[in-house]
């Protein structure tokens, strides 16, 4: 069954070695994601090798994401690893503090207290514990606990509302940038960015981090602040996805914002052509459990209602039991709630205007297959912008992009409806479409009789050449 919605997976201790990788991908796995916010850069360097070798056992390619740690902001260490706040008692958050107690606890960030005034509420371990600033003293944060609980070393703080001044790319991930660069990713996640700048510094990083290389990664924001909300169409222009990071974005703004938010962002991004992740939680259960909740499987089919490009697990595949059973489940939903979905191509297309002539062949090659029932699209692509201006669009015909750009065939493994294969590099038309048939046919996609749109750039070899489109039955001559 063709699924369009892909998958990210989180690698980690559960799913680290060739063989539960290749069971991974073979359950349908389509995007590794390696979290720069755990281990070393030899552990990613491995990850990374057992990644490639396993896609090459499965036979396709599997794309890389680094996901970089940010300027998370976290308590300090607690002298005996954790201690328990109690409602309506006082506590201090101390910059200078080296070991944490029952009274205080030091800080990760120094600049906090200055980010701070008197009626702020910060929100510790992702929301579980909230505390009420009184006063600034210094570098003291003197506080009054509202919601008390256990807290250990190193949890999060977020200011409710947002606000706070850290750079979205630290020190630290600036070497894990050159890091991720080394290991040949195909994107970057970028943590906590407030604004277009964050992401286009970004870019221009790990550009001359891959140039030696040649690479350039494909950059994703993670929309996890409250001062992206209003700058995110600024920040879609700058990034080539996103990726709605619902668990901070939720300690930010609440809860409840959170699902309008997550629709909202969704249809900017297919807006804007840039593509989209759903993340957090979304399997949570499966951590431990071999099922998931109802809950789950209804926020997973959302998303895909919604329209997102793919979906991600995160603590479900690095550290969970079942990392296996979570993508097979996983896959099932995404193919169940495509069932369902509605086309709305006349629609879409109303009041939209193409200034670009592989855009418009695009567009053309949907309208097209659409209205005449064809069994497969079969767009022939050097960079893989043919294929991501028809994922825009949903269609229960699928899009198959082939390219002889290895890099193209990883990129669009993030594309919604794409099914991205290798193509040798031909410079005659007539012989590529021959082969490129030949493959989507060879791979039981389409077979004798069905109808197939085709797209094709002449002269063949140059990015954003699409400029022809032919409609062919398969056995017949073209």
């Amino acid at each position: 069954m063709h699924r369009a919605t892909k998958i990210v997976a989180t690698v980690g201790p559960a799913s680290s070695t060739p063989e539960i990788l290749l069971q991974m991908i073979q359950a349908g796995l389509d995007v590794v994601r390696l979290n720069f916010s755990h281990g070393t850069a030899d552990d990613h360097r491995q990850r990374a090798e057992y990644v490639r070798e396993a896609a090459r056992q499965a036979g396709r390619e599997v794309a890389i994401m680094a996901d970089l740690q940010g300027p998370k902001i976290r308590v300090g260490k607690f002298e005996n690893g954790r201690t328990t706040l109690v409602t309506g008692n006082p506590f201090i958050l101390d910059a200078e503090c080296e070991l944490g107690n029952d009274e205080r606890v030091g800080l990760d960030y120094k600049d906090l207290p200055r980010d701070l005034k008197p009626g702020d509420v910060l929100l510790l371990n992702d929301g579980l514990i909230v505390l009420n600033v009184q006063r600034v003293i210094g570098q003291e944060i003197h506080t009054i606990v509202k919601i008390g609980g256990e807290l250990s070393n190193n949890k999060g703080i977020n200011r409710q509302g947002g606000g706070l001044s850290a750079p979205a790319l630290t020190a630290k991930d600036m070497e894990d940038i050159r890091t991720a660069m080394s290991l040949g990713v195909d994107f970057i996640a970028v943590s906590f960015p407030k604004n277009a700048t964050d992401m286009e510094m970004a870019r221009q990083l790990a550009n001359i981090a891959g140039a030696p290389y040649g690479i350039k990664p494909k950059m994703i924001a993670k929309i996890e602040r409250a001062e992206a909300i209003p700058a995110l169409q600024g920040i879609l222009d700058a990034s080539d996805g996103i990726m709605v990071a619902r668990g901070d974005l939720a300690v930010e703004v609440g809860n409840a914002a959170v699902p309008a938010l997550q629709k909202r962002m969704i249809r900017m991004a297919r807006e804007s052509n840039k593509f989209v992740i759903t993340a957090t939680q979304m399997m949570e259960s499966m951590i431990h459990a071999p099922v998931p909740t109802r809950a789950e499987v209804s926020d997973v089919a959302n998303a895909v209602l919604d329209g997102t490009d793919a979906v991600m697990l995160s603590a479900e595949s690095a550290a969970g039991k079942y990392p296996v059973q979570t993508i097979e489940t996983m896959a099932a939903i995404c193919v169940e709630a495509e069932k369902s979905e509605q086309s709305e191509l006349d629609k879409d297309f109303l009041d939209r205007t193409f200034t670009r002539i592989d855009q418009s062949i695009a567009m053309g090659a949907l309208f097209t297959a659409y209205h005449l029932g064809a069994k497969a699209i079969v767009a022939l692509t050097e960079s893989g912008s043919t294929a991501l201006w028809m994922s825009r669009h949903w269609t229960h015909v699928p899009i198959f992009a082939l390219t002889p750009r290895v890099g193209s065939e990883r990129a669009m493994a993030l594309y919604r409806n794409v099914t991205s294969l290798h193509l040798d590099t031909n410079t005659d038309r007539d012989t590529a479409l021959q082969q490129a048939l030949e493959t989507v046919v060879g791979k039981g996609y389409a077979s004798h009789g069905d109808m197939v749109v085709l797209t094709v750039g002449e002269p063949m070899g140059q990015a954003g050449g699409t400029n022809t489109l032919k409609i062919v039955r398969v056995g017949e001559p073209y």
